[in-house]
């Protein structure tokens, strides 16, 4: 199964390539699939490459789902002996 994660687009430091805040982890990608992105964008991150934009409700709908999932999994796993 593959997984791409929503992140903020918090820096731009040469073309192509963009550092993104993904949950206070920052980490450098490649946005040469999505040159429209700017700062402050939301794109979706799959192995190190932007491979789609969001709008930051979406983006904040599916990490407010990341974040359930993550909460239920940590309570499911404290209460297995």
């Amino acid at each position: 199964m593959c997984l791409a994660l929503p992140a903020r687009i918090v820096e731009m430091p040469e073309p192509e390539v963009a550092v993104v805040d993904m949950g206070g982890v920052r980490k450098r990608i490649s946005i040469a699939l999505v040159p429209e992105a700017k700062l402050g964008d939301f794109v979706i991150v799959h192995v190190g490459h932007a491979i789609g934009m969001l709008d930051e409700e979406e983006a904040q709908a599916s990490l407010a789902l990341f974040a359930e999932l993550a909460q239920s999994q940590n309570g499911a796993e404290a209460t297995q002996p």
